[in-house]
């Protein structure tokens, strides 16, 4: 009797547990910096001063490019970005990758432009079930968090000049 109440207080537990990592109780940049895989996107989200408005209400959609993605920058790039000295061009490709509302896959149009944060627009295309951002492929879709949602980018797009 004991062992079958321990196994029913396990399973209730674990079932808590499951619950309550559904929920989207992380911000945007909780979330990321929760994954290994956006520790450069974190580090430039927080030399741009953007912690706070990205943490903010919202909503936003941000396509977020992995630590492999800035990799793919000439070498230097990223060192030089995350100086004081080049915060307004950190800021201005950042604010790139997000565009104002929470925008689901489901939501993409087979091609459409859509407005930045930076001001600027950004294609986004629907072919094939795969989707593209400025020629970013979106490698994993829908991880939402409490003020919008990311996009998980194998590029950084950088913004017309």
């Amino acid at each position: 009797m004991k062992k079958l109440i321990l196994m029913l207080f396990i399973m209730l537990s674990n079932t808590a547990i499951v619950m309550a990592g559904s929920g989207h109780t992380k911000n945007l940049v909780e979330t990321a910096a929760g994954n290994d895989a956006f520790e450069t996107l974190v580090a430039a989200v927080k030399a741009a001063g953007l912690v706070e408005t990205l943490a903010g209400k919202g909503p936003f959609t941000v396509f977020a490019p992995t630590n492999e993605a800035f990799a793919k920058l000439p070498e230097g790039t990223v060192e030089s970005l995350l100086k004081p000295e080049n915060k307004d061009k950190l800021v201005s490709i950042l604010t790139y990758h997000v565009i104002p509302g929470k925008v689901m896959s489901k939501d993409i149009k087979p091609s459409q432009m859509v407005k930045t944060v930076n001001g600027q627009q950004v294609s986004i295309k629907l072919s094939y079930g795969k989707v593209s951002v400025d020629g970013a492929t979106v490698t994993a879709a829908d991880v939402e968090a409490d003020n919008g949602v990311i996009h998980v980018i194998d590029s950084v797009i950088l913004p017309k000049s």
